[in-house]
């Protein structure tokens, strides 16, 4: 979900960016990101967008959860899209949307939401990014966001789901910076609210959990394996990593290393929830090699009929632009 060399990298100056969603295929490259998804409570006529231009601040997430540290590079580069396509400055103080092109929320003369829309800015969302500011270090610019979220409530110090964050409707009782015409109160935000009061007050994330902190942001745990499934083909892998192949059926594996000159087989296992893999004995394979393989369904007493190629490569910035490569050896 993380991509780079797209046009917003240029566009906004940054090395990569986390996207909102993916699409259905993807592959080890990028190529498969610039195909459309579907997006909600929009127009029939604007229901898609290219997938590498779809933005969120779910990704800050990964911080609150302890997978990315709040410096690495790729966060603080997402988290400048953000701002230049979510953040919205209100009097009361700054506010994110959901996503870009979030339809969700009043029509522009404020009419109420009708199935479609334009989405507006968040409290939780606020809450969210005050969050990640206290992981960073920025107490300050923290606390200047809990202050905004106290201010984005209503005289009764309810939150809602959304706020206005255009100019003001006075004939619809909509003002700039102020709760808009959805839920009211947004417990989901009540919650926020209060845990980033327990995190100012503590110093830290408090709800930050140990184990993950400390198996990727102490200790560094990086996965020996890479994963090869039909809705995600990769095309290289590289040098020292397993090959893990998952499958929605048991299948044998027919695989080779040197063209066909010689091939093994490997049998799936079951692993639960109807997923069957095999790990593949790769990571002492050298830059350059190449592995094909194809699949027996037992099942269905059948070949696959095609086969799949995978090369041994150090993953450069260009295979994030690149696509599915397929071949067969007749069987």
């Amino acid at each position: 979900m993380y991509m780079s060399a797209t046009d917003w990298c240029r566009k906004f100056k940054v090395e990569g960016y986390y996207v909102r969603i993916a699409p259905n295929q993807t592959n080890a490259g990028g190529s498969s990101f610039q195909k459309n998804v579907r997006i909600k409570n929009v127009t029939a006529a604007e229901d898609t967008r290219q997938a590498s231009h779809l933005i969120s601040p779910d990704a800050l997430a990964l911080v609150r959860f302890g997978l990315r540290a709040a410096d690495d590079p790729r966060i603080r580069d997402t988290a400048e899209v953000i701002d230049a396509l979510l953040k919205v400055e209100t009097p009361n103080g700054s506010t994110w949307h959901r996503y870009n092109d979030d339809g969700y929320g009043e029509h522009e003369d404020g009419s109420p939401f009708d199935g479609t829309g334009i989405g507006r800015g968040w409290p939780l969302l606020t809450g969210e990014r005050a969050h990640y500011e206290q992981a960073a270090g920025r107490s300050e610019i923290a606390r200047q966001l809990l202050a905004a979220m106290e201010s984005f409530a209503n005289e009764d110090g309810l939150i809602s789901e959304q706020i206005w964050d255009s100019p003001d409707i006075a004939a619809r009782e909509l003002h700039f910076g102020q709760p808009s015409g959805s839920a009211m109160p947004l417990v989901w935000a009540h919650a926020e609210y209060l845990k980033l009061r327990r995190s100012l007050h503590d110093g830290r994330l408090f709800d930050l959990p140990p184990q993950t902190a400390q198996r990727y942001l102490k200790e560094n745990t990086v996965s020996p394996r890479l994963t090869w499934r039909f809705n995600h083909k990769l095309r290289s892998l590289p040098p020292g990593k397993i090959l893990r192949i998952e499958l929605m059926a048991p299948a044998v594996i027919h695989w080779t290393t040197d063209d066909w000159k010689t091939c093994q087989d490997l049998k799936t296992h079951d692993a639960g929830l109807k997923i069957h893999l095999a790990d593949l004995p790769t990571q002492s394979l050298p830059e350059g090699k190449q592995i094909k393989f194809t699949f027996y369904w037992p099942d269905a007493s059948r070949w696959q009929g095609t086969d799949f190629m995978i090369r041994i490569a150090i993953w450069r910035r260009e295979d994030f632009v690149s696509a599915d490569r397929n071949g067969t050896n007749g069987k």
